[in-house]
């Protein structure tokens, strides 16, 4: 891969990761607020330590599953299902998360959530990287300040940037174009590989609108 690939491929991943990496640090705070303060520290440091750990291994399993067949196209068919979801709900998404007595519990729960709630930030970077384990670690490594920094900056940065969750996007609706159109087993030809990204963002931009404006009108109806 040459400089300016390089260079495209980690600016999918800093964007898939402000816009899909932003939750983590609101799950280790909901598990360990019912601890003493001193253990609430360990809890966060162990938990994060945990959760980049569970991450990496997410990431390996990924690019390994990503051999079997058709699973790439499923893979693809998910990321488009996250993006759409993404815009529609503006990043914006209620996490409830038991709070735990026990230091090891809350840790556990971390752990747990964080594997759960990140599987769509690790399938969008490995469909990003082409499941190039090299960059795929990378990738990784660069979700870590955010898990580290916390959520609130992210949120932040969504909330007056809205532009972020659209590009994120757009980026994952290319990156799912992508991940189907390398797919060997679904046999598409390469001269097809671009209208399939530009195919697969377009939807993600007009289910996400769609959504969106669903979601909008719930709300209003809500609160009439």
């Amino acid at each position: 891969m040459d400089i300016m690939g390089s260079a495209w491929v980690f600016l999918q991943i800093i964007l898939l990761d402000l816009a899909l990496g932003g939750d983590n640090s609101i799950i280790i705070g909901m598990a360990a607020r019912g601890l003493p303060e001193k253990q609430q520290k360990k809890v966060i440091l162990f938990g994060t330590a945990g959760a980049i750990l569970a991450r990496f291994l997410l990431a390996a399993v990924l690019v390994w599953l990503l051999a079997v067949p058709y699973l790439k196209t499923i893979g693809g068919l998910i990321l488009v299902y996250i993006g759409m979801k993404l815009i529609g709900h503006q990043g914006k998404e209620e996490i409830q998360v038991e709070s735990q007595s026990t230091f090891w519990g809350a840790v556990q729960t971390v752990v747990i959530a964080d594997v759960i709630m990140s599987l769509d930030n690790v399938l969008a970077v490995v469909a990003a990287t082409e499941g190039d384990l090299f960059l795929v670690i990378v990738g990784m490594l660069i979700s870590v300040p955010i898990i580290i920094v916390g959520s609130t900056v992210v949120v932040k940065l969504m909330e007056r940037f809205p532009w972020i969750i659209w590009v994120g996007s757009l980026v994952i609706g290319w990156a799912a174009g992508g991940m189907i159109a390398t797919d060997e087993f679904l046999g598409l030809h390469e001269s097809y590989a671009l209208w399939t990204k530009i195919g697969m963002t377009a939807l993600v931009a007009a289910g996400g609108w769609r959504w969106k404006v669903m979601t909008e009108n719930r709300r209003k109806k809500n609160q009439a």
